[in-house]
């Protein structure tokens, strides 16, 4: 059965690509006013980063089991354990983007300028490009999976694209992880 037309599998990819990088940057940019946020209780704000490392360490999880279903034949469990991870990076994105723009943007460093120049920014460039490069990978990958039955998905590129986006998520969310532990755990 087709969800999504296959003749549309790469329009949509880079429509929803746009789109979503386009809001990434308009909020990380500044670019989306407080006011279009509802306002939330500064404890729930202060929680973001803490559940969103816990959904980060969830997403790692499902990918890794993803990955091995799939390697073992399993393709319901892969699909299930690959959907959960898109359901978490969502959640993830979704959370990150609403503290950002309520909060009027990224939290500052609060370790020593050393440590801020030569550890954590590099850290952090490394891990926002490789999210935003998962972006239009996981958006193809999963409107293939989408467009064709399993038993057609072997002659298109879904798994090809699928081990790229899931190496790069996994660095990236793991990359998250000591983003977070450098700005709530050592400092």
């Amino acid at each position: 059965m087709e969800y999504v037309p296959r003749d549309r599998v790469r329009s949509l990819t880079a429509v929803l690509s746009v789109v979503s990088l386009a809001v990434v940057f308009a909020a990380a940019g500044g670019r989306i006013p407080q006011s279009t946020v509802p306002t939330a209780p500064q404890w729930f704000l202060d929680a973001i980063p803490h559940v969103n490392v816990a959904i980060s360490a969830a997403a790692i999880g499902t990918i890794t089991v993803g990955w091995r279903a799939i390697r073992r034949g399993a393709v319901d469990r892969h699909r299930a354990a690959m959907l959960a991870s898109f359901g978490l990076f969502a959640t993830f994105l979704g959370l990150y983007l609403y503290r950002l723009v309520a909060t009027g943007g990224p939290q500052p460093f609060p370790g020593p300028d050393a440590v801020y120049q030569f550890v954590y920014l590099p850290i952090l460039a490394i891990h926002i490009f490789l999210a935003i490069a998962c972006i239009p990978l996981l958006y193809y990958a999963l409107l293939l999976a989408f467009a064709y039955p399993v038993a057609d998905l072997r002659r298109t590129s879904h798994a090809r694209f699928g081990r790229l986006a899931a190496t790069l998520w996994l660095i990236s969310f793991s990359l998250g992880i000591v983003v977070y532990a450098l700005l709530h755990v050592v400092y």
